[in-house]
């Protein structure tokens, strides 16, 4: 299924809540391909295949399912290091940010995305004081690039 992301990335010093409070889902992914990104994941018990365009904010993105089997299959190709996250989901206003908590390859990396209907929505986003410093723009926070480490 086609759609687009828009993101924007935010490293995450230390949180004034406590996570256990938030659903949670666990991830697993690995890139057969970074250039151009194409990825496999496990999100608890559901597997996919991922093609990403280029970009930072807004990218051009494609998921299509995949069978546990396919995903195993698919894990012993992947390059680079497997990333192993859990991913927390935590209201704000009206969206959700998604808080990452890496254990595989950076553990204790925590990174939060939100994501937006449009470019408007995300240019216009100001972020909580808990957030950071802004990685959006930063390659080095693609989980792609992550994956290389």
């Amino acid at each position: 299924m086609k759609s687009y992301e828009i993101e924007r990335k935010y490293l995450i010093r230390s949180l004034p809540f406590a996570l256990e409070e938030y659903p949670h889902r666990d991830l697993e992914q690995g890139y057969l391909s970074t250039d151009p990104v194409v990825r496999i994941r496990r999100e608890d018990d559901d597997y996919y295949l991922t093609y990403k365009g280029r970009g930072m904010m807004v990218r051009e993105e494609y998921n299509l399912p995949l069978t546990a089997s396919s995903y195993e299959h698919l894990k012993t190709k992947i390059d680079g290091r497997l990333i192993s996250k859990r991913r927390y989901l935590i209201p704000l206003e009206d969206r959700t940010v998604e808080l990452d908590v890496f254990s595989s390859p950076r553990p204790g990396l925590l990174l939060a995305e939100v994501e937006f209907a449009s470019e408007e929505e995300a240019l216009s986003f100001a972020a909580p004081d808990w957030f950071g410093e802004e990685v959006t723009s930063c390659p080095e926070y693609h989980n792609s690039a992550l994956s290389k480490l």
